[in-house]
């Protein structure tokens, strides 16, 4: 099976150059992780890609730390940055649980990773560390549906493990919106927003603050 880091590496030119599938969604949430966020703030994002998402929030930050398991994807990135003339930014490849990393942060991103590591617990407790006390914790995961779901998500499921099993796939984990909010709250903090914009969106948004140890 390829490693995380050589899958995303082959996709990262694609990747970035696909396009945003619902821009009013996306604008949404933005706009409600910019409301969280403060002019002095130290900012953390986790299993960033190509930093699209941390370079449009960099204006409404102090600094911004961008980080990708893929080299590839953390190259691209730093271009983005040069070309769009943002500075308050740095980039490191580092997988999830960022450990040459200290903080302290007062808030930490990870927009569509999480269900893509494969040691959540281990994840969530290292970002309640690099947090500051009252810091926030913003996800959008991507959340297996409880009821009836699109036919693509079950016509998928079956051939995950093959397509994982030749390189076509990376690793992923099927949880409920209700799994995700467990883990994260079992792990130190409390949320304080959680939604799916539109209501149909399998990709769940969840603004968690630190609740000191």
């Amino acid at each position: 099976m390829i490693t995380s880091a050589k899958f995303w590496d082959k996709i990262a030119a694609k990747y970035a150059k696909s396009s945003i599938k619902d821009v009013e969604s996306y604008q949404y949430t933005l706009g409600r992780t910019r409301s969280y966020l403060g002019a002095q703030d130290k900012v953390l994002e986790i299993g960033a890609g190509t930093g699209s998402t941390a370079l449009e929030l960099a204006s409404s930050a102090g600094h911004v730390t961008i980080t990708d398991v893929s080299p590839e994807m953390v190259r691209i990135g730093k271009e983005k940055a040069r070309e769009q003339g943002v500075t308050n930014v740095e980039f490191h490849v580092a997988d999830a649980q960022v450990q040459d990393l200290t903080g302290p942060y007062d808030a930490v991103l990870a927009h569509n990773v999480l269900h893509l590591v494969e040691d959540l617990p281990a994840t969530l407790a290292r970002v309640h560390e690099i947090l500051e006390p009252g810091g926030v914790f913003i996800s959008k995961t991507f959340c297996k549906p409880t009821g009836r779901g699109p036919w693509l998500y079950y016509a998928l499921v079956p051939l995950l493990p093959i397509l994982q099993l030749i390189g076509k796939a990376p690793f992923v984990s099927f949880m409920t919106i209700g799994e995700l909010e467990s883990a994260i709250t079992a792990h130190g903090f409390k949320i304080i927003e959680s939604g799916s914009f539109p209501a149909t969106e399998l990709r769940r948004y969840i603004v968690a603050r630190h609740v000191p140890d």
